[in-house]
């Protein structure tokens, strides 16, 4: 059983999540600005970025290395990262993870912040993008950095 450590990544360190994505293949980057999540075994094995909009925070870089797929690790990585939030919190994804999302206990949004409407409309001319939100109501109360076996 592997111990994976969810926890902040510190600014220091966001070379380290965008040598992450590149190893990955993937195209995605960390927010310039913001808070990075890390899920970590020996290494980033997964990673999100939550960057502050009017009225929440935008999440954006989810991404789980393929080993460690289908393990809850995206699950529990979101649930570490927005356990103290206040706010809304939205994010854009493509048709075919509205149910991942939903069961995080996010819906599809009825409205945007303007800069996130302007994000999404100009996102949306390439791509089939679908903007979800999830309310956070108030801090649920423990503290981030926790541990979980897998």
């Amino acid at each position: 059983m592997t111990l994976l450590r969810y926890c902040p990544l510190l600014a220091a360190e966001r070379p380290l999540l965008n040598k992450f994505y590149r190893n990955q293949g993937s195209p995605m980057r960390a927010a310039a600005q913001g808070q990075l999540w890390v899920a970590r075994a020996d290494e980033i094995v997964a990673a999100l970025c939550l960057s502050e909009v009017p009225g929440g925070h935008w999440l954006t870089g989810l991404f789980v290395a393929p080993p460690w797929r289908g393990q809850q690790v995206a699950r529990q990585l979101i649930e570490a990262a927005l356990d103290e939030l206040q706010g809304n919190v939205w994010l854009f994804c493509h048709p075919h993870l509205v149910s991942f999302y939903a069961q995080q206990a996010f819906k599809t949004a009825d409205a945007l912040p303007a800069l996130l409407a302007e994000r999404l409309a100009r996102y949306q001319r390439s791509k089939p993008l679908l903007a979800m939100v999830r309310v956070q109501s108030s801090l649920a109360g423990s503290s981030p950095g926790n541990s979980t076996s897998v």
